[in-house]
Order: structure tokens, then C-alpha cells, then sequence
């Protein structure tokens, strides 16, 4: 049971914290921000909350420094929107699991016409005789 509420839980803040990045974080560095998820520990104090940020490296440094900068502000908006006894503390941490994806797929894809070329070159119809 610890364990539903637990999910529930981690699934409110990440509903709260985007509310909050959207509509009421007005911090120019903070570009376009998505919230993947958000792992709490085991005795509810610490919130890792892992975002995703739309940009090169200098705009997701940009970001995250808004983010931190922005945590107490945050920390008090889930304390407002929540029935928590503890707010829990929250870290921001970037999600880089999408890139590394998508950067994968490329090189599966550039893996896959590479072949395709080599076997269409092999299947020419020519004969070295």
C-alpha cells in the first residue's frame, strides 16, 4: 500500500511542479521545460524531479539554474496545493534519456541505409568476367 501512495504522490508533485513551471514561474532562463518524473525517497524528504530541457548545452544550463533559483518558490507552491505534513526538498536533475534516444535511432537508421547501399551495389546485375 506504502507503495501506491507513494506513485500517487510522486505523480501529484509532477502535475503541481508543471502547473507551476507554466503558469506561474516567470524566470526568463528558464527556456522550454518538460518534467519526465519525479522519484521521492523513501521517507518522503528529498524530490528528484528529472526534466527534459529544449536546446543546446548553454540553454540547459540556463534552465537548471532557473530551476534552482525557482525551488523555494516551487517547494511553497506544492505546499499550497498539497495536504503534505513535510514538503518534500526538491533537486533538479536533466533527463537526457530522450536525446540519447533519438541520437541512437539515428545511428541505427544510418547503420541500416549503409547496408541497404551495400547490397544494392552487390545486386547491380553486373558480372566481373
Amino acid at each position: 500500500m506504502a507503495g501506491y501512495r507513494k506513485k500517487r504522490l510522486e505523480e501529484q508533485i509532477k502535475r503541481i511542479i508543471g502547473e507551476a513551471l507554466l503558469r506561474e514561474v516567470k524566470d526568463p532562463r528558464i527556456g522550454f521545460v518538460t518534467v519526465y518524473s519525479v522519484e521521492l525517497s523513501d521517507d518522503y524528504e528529498m524530490a528528484t524531479v528529472k526534466i527534459s530541457v529544449l536546446g543546446d548545452d548553454k540553454q540547459k544550463k540556463k534552465s537548471l539554474a532557473g530551476l534552482v533559483a525557482a525551488k523555494g518558490f516551487i517547494r511553497s507552491f506544492i505546499g499550497k496545493n498539497m495536504q503534505l505534513r513535510f514538503v518534500p526538498d526538491v533537486i533538479f536533475k536533466i533527463d537526457t534519456s530522450i536525446e540519447d534516444g533519438v541520437r541512437l535511432v539515428g545511428l541505427i537508421e544510418s547503420v541500416s541505409s549503409e547496408k541497404s547501399d551495400e547490397k544494392s551495389d552487390d545486386d547491380d546485375g553486373s558480372t566481373d568476367q
